[in-house]
């Protein structure tokens, strides 16, 4: 006898909730003004930049202050190939861009990845400083006084554009963290980094391979918003507190979890936008984000995502497997 598979009513809901949430963010252009679609852009590429962040940080377990290295590299690469001289299509310098990032990730992260700690973070950081101050010494990369980049005035590409970017990356993070070999390894390394050893896991080679990837999204994230602004100097794309909004936004919407990013992303840069809109600068915002990592801190160790139902759930489950192994 075949029974027919049905599908549990919580299992409809999640999907009609995903259904209309995309349906939303697709026709956006459509029904919201320009001002909204500006806006939702910026929270799409900050949601691809603390997704970056929460890979090495929240998954791989290493604090990394050199983030911004490798979105600046996305930026200036997409600049210097679409001057006059070169003229290159955008969409084609975004690949040239990643692989950039990419192989400096490999290069810096075989020794740097040796490191724990502050001592990862202290790294990481003049890695970003060092970018920093080599990019405005040179004459190609426009120095101190920047480059000027080729205008379009269409806010819906920039938005799509974006958005692609961002339901790309997280899927790929999805499925290589939460639903693959590689996101146990990576977590194992995370947990025990002897002991995943020990199993016959190549901890040198899975935190490489993370610390990559963690490099690659932040760089397309930077040819984009590079073409978006239109113009580009050192502090504008390699500033020290690009890096400290991803991790705030990690920690606020939940370190090491899927959504986490997203969410933190959601409501900081709204926030920080709604700030400078009443008041005209962000000193409120920056005491408002002080006193929301504070209670995050205190109360949401998971961050917003924790108040989700089957997240609590899940954390449940791994708290039980966690202790189970420990008596074993």
């Amino acid at each position: 006898m075949i029974r027919s598979r049905t599908f549990a009513p919580h299992t409809w809901r999640q999907a009609v909730v995903v259904l209309v949430i995309l349906v939303a963010l697709v026709s956006v252009p459509v029904w919201a003004g320009d001002y909204w679609t500006r806006l939702l852009t910026g929270v799409a590429m900050w949601a691809g930049l603390a997704l970056s962040w929460n890979v090495i940080g929240g998954y791989a377990g290493y604090i990394s202050f050199g983030q911004v290295a490798f979105f600046g590299i996305g930026a200036y690469t997409t600049a210097l190939l679409m001057q006059p001289a070169r003229h290159w299509n955008f969409l084609l310098t975004l690949p040239v861009g990643a692989v950039i990032a990419g192989l400096l990730a490999v290069v810096v992260g075989w020794p740097a990845l040796r490191l724990r700690g502050a001592y990862f973070a202290i790294a990481t950081w003049a890695l970003a400083e060092a970018i920093q101050q080599v990019v405005a010494a040179l004459g190609f990369t426009g120095g101190t006084s920047g480059l000027q980049l080729p205008i379009n005035a269409s806010t819906s590409f920039f938005y799509y554009a974006m958005l692609v970017t961002a339901v790309l990356a997280y899927a790929v993070v999805y499925l290589l963290l939460e639903r693959s070999r590689f996101g146990f390894r990576v977590k194992a390394v995370r947990d025990d980094e002897r002991a995943a050893a020990a199993a016959g896991i190549n901890a040198t080679a899975v935190k490489i391979q993370a610390f990559t990837l963690s490099a690659v999204i932040p760089a397309v994230f930077g040819g984009i918003n590079a073409y978006w602004i239109t113009f580009i100097n050192p502090p504008s794309v390699l500033a020290g507190d690009i890096t400290d909004q991803m991790v705030v936004m990690t920690l606020i919407g939940g370190l090491g979890h899927a959504w986490g990013p997203v969410l933190g992303a959601a409501v900081l840069y709204l926030a920080g936008r709604q700030f400078l809109a009443s008041f005209g600068n962000q000193t409120g915002y920056i005491a408002m984000v002080g006193a929301l990592v504070a209670l995050v801190v205190l109360f949401l160790p998971d961050g917003i995502v924790g108040l989700v139902p089957w997240t609590r759930r899940l954390r449940l489950v791994r708290q039980l497997l966690r202790r189970k192994d420990r008596d074993s």
